[in-house]
């Protein structure tokens, strides 16, 4: 009898402790608030970046943008992903440019806008797109343009030698450019009015097939850019700076200013955009992910032979409007 009690409390006390004891469970949303804290908010990238270039692969736009967006360093800061970079070449820029304009706003296509280049197409009225037709992220690069001459055309060593010729031979000096007033041309114009002499301009598709016929000595000069002759500086003599100061670049080479010609600074802003209605987030996202690339040392030695100029979506914006303002007013220069 004894031994039945026993048991009997045995059991309820089991019983007891039982329905006493509460088995701990998850709430879901617990799991799913630790995870979002782990995650990147706002917008990232979740496919490769289509990045439209409006001049030919080897040109100095497409040098300088595939340094940026298709090093080993890039993707770290684009969610892993990878870029695409896109040549379309025709129309001296325009083609591209249309196409980014028409682009879904959707952040997997950017590009690069070129300054004044672009801003001259608009003014010369040939184009469906406008200012308003992109949204700015940041500029790239900005670049000082340079009178050049083939590296094995003897007659010209110095930018007075080149300057003598045009004087004593009126219209004979031939000048390839990147098309009609594109930043070449506008370089080249620059130069021969405030030095008194004329010339005869050679439009061609862009940067890489106008210096490719300077190399070939289809043309007498060049005005390009410092970043526009990377891959061919040794087939070139670079004669003059269009600067207020000499260049790091080419420090033993005078500015047109000394030399009593254009005394003002000219050359080129290459910007990242985006087409226009593309999100603020995205934006944004994009803003910041380039800052923080443009400041990364392996990038900077890769790049070492540019002059990175980041410049915020704010300033960029403000640039190319500033630029389109300067392009209105270059009528004049034409002659």
């Amino acid at each position: 009898m004894k031994k039945f009690l026993a048991l009997l409390l045995a059991l309820a006390m089991l019983f007891t402790l039982a329905a006493c004891t509460k088995t701990e469970t998850k709430d879901p949303d617990d799991d799913q608030g630790e995870e979002n804290n782990n995650q990147t908010e706002g917008w990232v990238p979740t496919e490769p970046i289509n990045v439209i270039v409006a001049y030919k692969a080897g040109s100095g736009t497409d040098t300088t943008a595939r340094l940026l967006v298709q090093g080993t360093y890039a993707s770290k800061y684009f969610n892993d992903q990878t870029f695409v970079v896109d040549n379309q070449e025709a129309g001296a820029g325009t083609v591209g440019w249309q196409a980014l304009a028409d682009a879904d706003p959707d952040g997997y296509t950017i590009g690069f806008v070129n300054l004044p280049n672009f801003s001259t197409s608009i003014t010369d009225g040939n184009v469906d797109y406008t200012v308003d037709s992109f949204a700015p992220i940041c500029n790239h690069v900005t670049e000082t343009s340079l009178v050049l001459v083939a590296a094995n055309d003897d007659r010209f060593n110095t930018l007075e030698d080149l300057v003598n010729y045009g004087k004593e031979n009126p219209g004979k000096l031939m000048a390839s450019t990147n098309g009609d007033h594109n930043s070449n041309h506008i370089g080249a114009q620059m130069f021969a009015n405030s030095a008194e002499f004329t010339y005869t301009a050679i439009p061609y598709g862009g940067t890489a097939d106008q210096l490719l016929a300077l190399r070939q000595n289809e043309a007498d000069f060049s005005v390009a850019k410092v970043a526009d002759i990377a891959s061919c500086a040794s087939e070139v003599k670079v004669l003059g700076v269009f600067n207020t100061e000499r260049i790091a670049e080419y420090p033993d080479v005078p500015t047109l200013g000394e030399l009593g010609y254009y005394d003002q600074w000219l050359g080129s802003s290459r910007c990242i955009v985006a087409p226009a209605g593309t999100p603020q987030e995205i934006i944004d996202y994009y803003e910041n992910a380039f800052q923080q690339l443009m400041a990364d040392p392996d990038y900077l030695e890769a790049a070492s032979s540019i002059t990175t100029d980041f410049k915020n979506a704010a300033d960029t914006g403000a640039l190319i409007k500033s630029q389109q303002t300067y392009a209105e007013g270059l009528a004049d220069i034409w002659g």
